[in-house]
């Protein structure tokens, strides 16, 4: 949890076509479902629920509200967040514990739910989580580097296609509000055309090779 001299998060994101099959180390990844009750205008107000002794499969069929349910007794950590508009990878985020069972109830409830998995490894200098979504966002894959401080002079992993720090599109309230498969097809064409980006106001990016 951040404390009151820290609610900002520094990060960069990542589209990929594939999960790195080698940063699955055998351990479940964390399950996570949470719900959005505001997000417009890159404003979000979140509540997350977290399972960590949980392998659900993650694919379109794999509902948030159902995968709530099932595994209702394993989620252990539950947080409420505010969030502000992302500028240049910094986004004001103050998240604070919540009971689990008032998460679960609040979600059931309410909101726009999203299901993922994230897994979690140290690539060279950085800590990584990598998601897997679930139901309408389904196959989506993101990495995200995140770091206490502007994320610069970054080894950016070969499995990341191109960058989307900025594109709200990707961002989990936007998601939540209008669903990866709604779009992907013309991401895709999108991405075929252009070609990836990486931003360049962050010092020297570096692409890890295999």
């Amino acid at each position: 949890m951040r404390d009151d001299l820290s609610d900002f998060e520094y990060e960069r994101r990542f589209f990929c076509h594939t999960f790195p099959a080698e940063l699955d180390d055998g351990d479940a990844p964390i399950l996570i479902v949470q719900s959005y009750y505001v997000h417009q205008d890159n404003f979000a107000l979140r509540v997350r629920l977290q399972a960590h002794n949980v392998r659900a499969n993650m694919d379109e069929h794999t509902e948030a509200l159902s995968t709530l349910k099932k595994y209702r007794d394993a989620f252990t950590d539950a947080f409420v967040t505010v969030k502000g508009p992302a500028i240049g990878g910094t986004r004001y985020e103050a998240e604070r514990d919540i009971d689990p069972d008032v998460a679960v109830e609040l979600v059931l409830r309410g909101g726009s739910p999203i299901v993922k998995n994230r897994y979690s490894a140290w690539l060279g200098e950085d800590g990584w989580d990598i998601d897997v979504f679930g139901a309408h966002n389904a196959p989506l894959i993101v990495a995200e580097a995140e770091r206490r401080g502007p994320v610069t002079d970054l080894v950016i992993p070969d499995f990341c296609v191109t960058e989307i720090t900025d594109d709200i599109r990707f961002s989990n309230d936007g998601l939540a509000q209008r669903p990866y498969t709604e779009w992907r097809d013309s991401y895709e064409y999108e991405l075929l055309a252009n070609g990836p980006h990486f931003l360049e106001g962050f010092g020297t990016n570096r692409r890890e090779q295999h």
